[in-house]
């Protein structure tokens, strides 16, 4: 098989495997708006932040894990397999916070995000339901990331898909026939990992099966071997909560939950179109890491340009059906009809995602030089467009122009974050 194809089929499994996973929060939503109408969205949207840390610390440890695993694999290192059982590891010890805060404080936490007191009423059980499931969240990543890295990435995008689709099913039984309510759309984004966990599974029978499940107590040092190469997983994901809190308080100050709701659903369309990017980012990474430690650097460039096509291709696309479809995707969310939320939603839609058409490319470039052991670049890339630029950019232009400030900053960030790209995709081929 050609590099191209391998990588045609790498990117479009994960891509499939990811707009799985948004899609299923798009479902949330969607359950949630129905039933609890704009303030469930708002309730969402302030627990937002807190999936991003969650989704973080298992995108930092699974992505890197099986970055390492993939680059001492293919040099012939015996002991690779050892990341795997000491990422799991982890994600326990590191989840146990997390199922603290779910018993303890859940409500202190949605006030601390923003929430009032109908707010905080409307979310408790739902906030305290996902965070006593943290682990899981975490695990699903690590045994998706090893699995695919493992040369089985049709599984991981079936167990990916199978979850989500679970989620789905089980979102409409506990929250209508159920009559659960909120926290019955929390237990079945809960269990969904489980789900995913158990199908993935099946590779650890099959004879070619490069990993193994070896006791052996937590060390450190493996773990910061793997969070070098994991970090743009995790800026990725923890960026995203940080912007979702600054956009909350900035837009609580301008419009109020209504605007704050209209964010919401701007939010999960943009969660949709960023896992199509990391699923791109993410599918071709084993193949670059691959070529790295073979040291077949112009094959590992060669799947950079396809993945910077890949990602301008899949902007235009995005962009288009954003700009034709704006009024219909916000009135799937608007189930009180509310003639200010289909005005700011849409109008968001139409301005933020513009900064799409440079933040795969962004993205990608950050997933490149990740897999080619360079986090140093990758973690300035995705903590510029994932924090500091888009911080900056928000707090700056809601000054100037109110909420468009807002929904410009995304555009605003990536643009700046792209002239970074540059030199460090440059820099890197000169001391290659």
């Amino acid at each position: 098989m050609t590099q191209t194809k391998t990588y045609t089929k790498y990117v479009s499994q994960n891509i499939l495997g990811q707009l799985g996973v948004s899609c299923y929060i798009l479902a949330d939503t969607f359950f949630i708006s129905q039933a609890a109408g704009a303030d469930g969205i708002t309730v969402l949207n302030l627990c937002l932040p807190l999936y991003n840390l969650i989704f973080a610390v298992g995108s930092m440890l699974g992505l890197g894990s099986a970055t390492r695993f993939a680059i001492l694999r293919s040099q012939g290192d015996g002991r690779a397999h050892r990341y795997f059982f000491n990422a799991l590891v982890w994600a326990v010890l590191l989840g146990l916070p997390f199922m603290a805060a779910g018993l303890l404080g859940p409500g202190t936490l949605l006030r601390w995000m923003g929430g009032d007191p109908q707010i905080v009423a409307l979310g408790l059980g739902y906030t305290q339901i996902f965070l006593l499931f943290a682990p899981f969240f975490m695990i699903n990543y690590i045994v998706q990331a090893f699995v695919r890295n493992d040369g089985e990435p049709a599984l991981a995008m079936a167990a990916t898909l199978s979850g989500s689709l679970f989620n789905i099913v089980f979102d409409y039984i506990f929250m209508f026939p159920m009559g659960l309510g909120l926290p019955g759309a929390a237990l079945a984004t809960a269990a969904s990992p489980i789900v995913s966990v158990l199908i993935c599974s099946r590779h650890f029978f099959k004879k070619e099966s490069g990993l193994r499940l070896e006791p052996r107590l937590p060390s450190a040092r493996l773990l910061a071997q793997s969070c070098q190469l994991g970090v743009t997983g995790f800026v990725g994901e923890i960026s995203s909560g940080v912007t979702t809190t600054v956009f909350n308080f900035l837009l609580l100050g301008l419009a109020g939950n209504l605007g704050v709701a209209a964010y919401g659903v701007v939010a999960n369309f943009a969660l949709v179109a960023t896992a199509i990017f990391n699923g791109a980012a993410q599918g071709a990474q084993p193949l670059i890491s691959d070529c790295y430690g073979r040291r077949d650097i112009a094959g590992a460039r060669h799947l950079l340009r396809l993945g910077l096509a890949t990602a301008l291709v899949l902007a235009g696309l995005l962009y288009g059906a954003v700009f034709f479809f704006a009024e219909p995707m916000a009135a799937l969310f608007n189930s009180e009809g509310s003639a200010q939320l289909a005005e700011y939603a849409a109008r968001g839609l139409r301005i933020y995602f513009v900064g799409y058409l440079l933040a795969g490319v962004n993205i990608t470039a950050a997933g490149y030089l990740s897999a080619i052991d360079r986090p140093a670049g990758a973690f300035v890339l995705s903590i510029c467009r994932g924090a500091v630029a888009i911080v900056g950019c928000a707090v700056l232009l809601s000054a100037l122009f109110e909420m468009d400030g807002i929904w410009c900053s995304f555009g605003a960030a990536e643009l700046l974050t792209g002239l970074l790209t540059l030199y460090f995709l440059r820099r890197e081929k000169k001391t290659a």
